[in-house]
């Protein structure tokens, strides 16, 4: 099975570039399920209708969130009621919408868990305690893979190891900045720090430079706004074992 993990799209340009890529990704590469990262697809932040319709669209079966996932409360609805739209599973069980959820492939069956992270982020339940539950609630299934929404690489490696064995992968989003550390831990698990960003290339975290640099010069708050010019698609490719379920092969992309 090749599952196809593709970084925090950002806004507007973010969702056109996707649109233009993935298609011809998923046929070059065989990819049988593709899971994108949405919390940050509305131009601005967080996620609309109208962005999920368009990233489905574009070829994800599954879209993740983060810390931004409840920045609008038109998707609150939608959260609730599609289940291939998730968002961190740590959260608060009142909080609306699922943390997990099952693509059938027919031949087989792919489960997909969404977790945040606490260090450096907001106080939720632990993302270790978590991910154990639902292992445990669903039988540890024979594919399974995880986006780690977090701010820390420490904690994103460890949530690696502390997964390594018990699901094929372990990918981390959050930071927009594709670490060059893809590799399979000892156990048989899939890993990247983080897979990257959908985006502006020439940005600081898909917005305009200078922004966040007046921002971080002056102290004082500043609207953000998507950059323009050359985009780019940050991914990571996990093969897994038809048998086992582990991890064989993980490769970077960068699809301009």
């Amino acid at each position: 099975m090749k599952v196809l993990c593709v970084g925090d799209v950002v806004a507007s340009v973010g969702r056109a570039h996707l649109r233009r890529v993935l298609p011809a990704v998923r046929r070059q590469y065989g990819v049988d399920v593709c899971i994108v990262n949405g919390e940050n697809s509305a131009d601005g932040n967080g996620i609309l209708p109208g962005a999920a319709d368009e990233l489905f669209a574009a070829g994800a079966d599954v879209i993740t969130g983060g810390n931004h996932s409840f920045r609008r409360r038109e998707i609150y609805e939608r959260m609730e009621s599609e289940p291939m739209l998730l968002r961190p599973a740590n959260f608060p069980e009142a909080v609306t919408g699922h943390g997990v959820c099952t693509v059938d492939l027919g031949r087989a069956q792919l489960t997909v868990i969404n977790l945040q992270g606490v260090t450096y982020m907001e106080p939720l339940a632990s993302p270790f305690d978590t991910l154990d539950a639902l292992l445990a609630k669903r039988g540890e299934p024979r594919f399974c893979v995880v986006d780690f929404h977090a701010e820390a690489t420490s904690e994103k490696k460890a949530l690696g190891y502390w997964a390594d064995g018990r699901v094929s992968a372990v990918f981390g989003t959050h930071t927009h900045v594709q670490t060059a550390d893809e590799q399979i831990l000892p156990k048989g698990t899939g890993f990247i720090t983080d897979v990257g960003m959908t985006g502006p290339i020439h940005s600081i975290l898909g917005v305009h430079a200078e922004q966040p640099i007046e921002m971080m010069r002056l102290h004082t708050p500043v609207r953000f706004t998507p950059a323009e010019g050359p985009c780019r698609m940050d991914a990571v490719l996990f093969t897994l074992d038809d048998k086992t379920g582990r991890c064989v092969a993980a490769e970077r992309l960068q699809v301009e």
